[in-house]
């Protein structure tokens, strides 16, 4: 069905209005041999609270952003290559985030993993979840039989743990967050720490082209192993190695108001 769908007109004017839809800022999508498979709202875990964002599944790459005008407007592209995606479920007793009469507010879940970004995504419902993970196994299946290759599962980037879960240091367990002691994020491990146990950077290729902020642990194991490689300037101020994720961006007024809104159901539209 995808071999058919990558020769269509119809496919080359869906790709065409997704690029459209992000704009300037998007990077081009259009490439021979590529078919949109199927769209939708799925509500992502960023490091702050759960946010609605429009996902695209490629049969080669997934694409997501924020959502300015809803199938209109996007911004914050991010793509991620599906060759080295793996799925986990996650359970729904799982959720860090509850109702006033104590069930899980977020449902239908489960991680996303890839070397260059890792985090959890939640459907509306089973059945939109269940849409979701068979269309994007399947695309990274026949991906890989395509390829003659089998997936590298060493250099997963880690799912990051939610602020909310974290009143202290994860990593001395002493140190409390503050306005003014503010919470980081190992880029090896995902646990919230605070500056002195993250002052440390590493370079992580999968990730970012840049050093990134690493644990006190994280940095010794690298040191020991030397699988990836460090930086001459390994200390760290409080801001340097913290702007690799489009979670921490301050949002608009207008994001403000789309994030409040939880995704409409149904919303997985399968084009194979």
């Amino acid at each position: 069905m995808v071999d058919r769908l990558v020769n269509s007109e119809a496919n080359g004017r869906r790709i065409a209005y997704v690029e459209q839809c992000f704009g300037a800022s998007g990077q081009p999508l259009f490439v021979p041999g590529r078919a949109l498979v199927g769209e939708g709202v799925l509500t992502k875990m960023c490091r702050k609270k759960p946010k609605p964002r429009q996902f695209f599944l490629f049969n080669d790459i997934l694409v997501y952003g924020n959502i300015v005008i809803n199938r209109k407007k996007y911004n914050q592209q991010h793509v991620i290559s599906l060759e080295d995606v793996k799925l986990e479920d996650v359970q729904d007793e799982g959720s860090p985030f509850y109702t006033k009469d104590g069930k899980p507010a977020l449902r239908n879940g489960w991680k996303l993993i890839s070397p260059s970004k890792s985090f959890v995504v939640y459907a509306a419902t089973s059945t939109e979840k269940h849409q979701w993970m068979s269309h994007i196994k399947k695309c990274v299946d026949d991906l890989l039989m395509k390829q003659g290759k089998t997936q590298n599962t060493e250099n997963d980037s880690p799912v990051w743990v939610p602020d909310s879960e974290a009143a202290l240091c994860m990593h001395c367990k002493k140190s409390q967050f503050t306005l003014i002691n503010r919470r980081h994020h190992c880029r090896k491990c995902g646990i919230v720490v605070c500056k002195d146990c993250s002052s440390n950077k590493w370079l992580l290729p999968q990730q970012a082209s840049k050093p990134l902020r690493v644990c006190l642990t994280c940095y010794q194991s690298l040191s020991n192993t030397k699988t990836s490689v460090p930086l001459p300037n390994t200390h760290l101020d409080d801001s340097s190695g913290d702007s690799s994720s489009d979670d921490d961006e301050e949002p608009s007024n207008q994001d403000v108001n789309e994030e409040n809104s939880l995704p409409p159901e149904g919303q997985f539209q399968s084009y194979d």
